[in-house]
Order: structure tokens, then C-alpha cells, then sequence
């Protein structure tokens, strides 16, 4: 388990590679500062070295490009994808002044956020396909937050059937790791990031 601690935002994150393989297919990055906070999950086509390479462009480009939108973000990663194998990409950024959340992905990538003010649940439907240099068309969608709403982003190798119960009854973003850690089947590259938002 890993670990994001700030006064504006604490996420756990887990990561484990296809039993079998010694290095996953997925990849994921994290930022944060004191105007926003930025996450994303790669899914690497396959499984293995191969799909590790897709994967690790997604860090390499966030890391160094962090400002910009998740538009141009994807964006770039889309462009260094050419003649690789491709990734299903999810990024979501956080604005700690306007208090709201931008999600976008390209894959199935899932990304659920819990409104606990009102008891909604947030559940948009990603891009279809994947990351591969070809031209594609993104969508992002922005919500707006509230102190402590819980969040959580995972790969397709994570299946949770009852996302919305999962995020009623945590207590907070550990007790959701915690919760989704018993329904891995450790089968397949699995990666999850919980989180939860703190207004300033």
C-alpha cells in the first residue's frame, strides 16, 4: 500500500502485478500542491513487460507536464503511444479552490465519486477503446465536491459489484482500501486508488 497525505486530500493506492508475472501492467501517479491534485491510472494492453511499457509513458508525461488539462494531458500520451502496444488511460484532477473534480478516460478505466451531502454517487462512463496513437475523441466531465467525499479509481482487474454500498459504509478512504482489498481475486494486474477530498 501507498500513500498520499496532505491537509486537502488522503488516498491509499494498491498495486499488484498478474500472478506469474514479476512486473505489472498498470501504472499510476499522483501530485499534489496547494492548487490541485492530480491521479491517474494506466492499463498496459496484456499483461507483462510489454504492457508495462504502454503504461509507464502515463507517469513519465504527468510528471512533467502536471499543470496542464487533462486534455492535453491524454493528449500527449495518446501522441507517445504510437508503435506500442497502448493503454486504457483515466486521469482525474482535483481544483482545491473551485472545489470540483474533472475525470477523463480513454479505456475502461472506472472512476466512481461519492457525494456524501447528498448520498449521490458519481459514475461516468469512460471513452471506449484505448490509447494507441490514433486519433480519439475525449469527453471530460466535471463535478463539484464537498468536504470528505470519497473517491475511487480502478483497473479492470479490481471488480467490485456493489460499487455505491462500498462508499455508503466506508468510514473514510482507508476503510474503502481495505474493503475493495477483499474482493481481489489477484488474477490479473489489479490496481485502486481511494481517496477522499478535503475542502481547504
Amino acid at each position: 500500500m501507498m500513500t498520499v497525505k496532505d491537509d486537502r486530500v488522503e488516498v491509499y493506492i494498491y498495486n499488484e502485478a498478474k500472478q506469474g508475472n514479476h512486473e505489472s501492467g498498470d501504472m499510476h501517479y499522483t501530485f499534489v500542491n496547494e492548487d490541485y491534485f492530480l491521479c491517474a491510472i494506466a492499463d498496459g494492453l496484456g499483461n507483462g513487460p510489454v504492457a508495462r511499457e504502454s503504461a509507464a509513458i502515463v507517469p513519465e508525461i504527468l510528471a512533467a507536464h502536471h499543470d496542464e488539462s487533462i486534455d492535453q494531458l491524454l493528449n500527449r500520451c495518446n501522441m507517445h503511444m504510437h508503435q506500442k502496444r497502448g493503454a486504457a488511460v483515466a486521469i482525474i484532477k482535483a481544483d482545491f479552490k473551485a472545489s470540483t473534480i474533472q475525470y477523463s478516460c480513454v479505456g475502461n478505466v472506472r472512476f466512481y465519486l461519492y457525494r456524501q451531502a447528498d448520498d449521490k454517487m458519481i459514475y461516468p462512463l469512460p471513452v471506449m477503446g484505448y490509447l494507441s496513437g490514433r486519433p480519439v475523441k475525449l469527453r471530460t466531465q466535471e463535478y463539484t465536491y464537498g468536504h470528505g467525499d470519497l473517491f475511487l479509481l480502478h483497473s479492470d482487474g479490481v471488480d467490485i459489484r456493489s460499487p455505491k454500498a462500498f462508499m455508503q459504509k466506508s468510514a473514510g478512504p482507508y476503510d474503502l482500501y481495505k474493503q475493495v482489498l477483499d474482493t481481489i481475486e489477484h488474477g490479473d494486474d489489479a490496481t485502486y486508488i481511494s481517496g477522499s477530498l478535503l475542502r481547504p
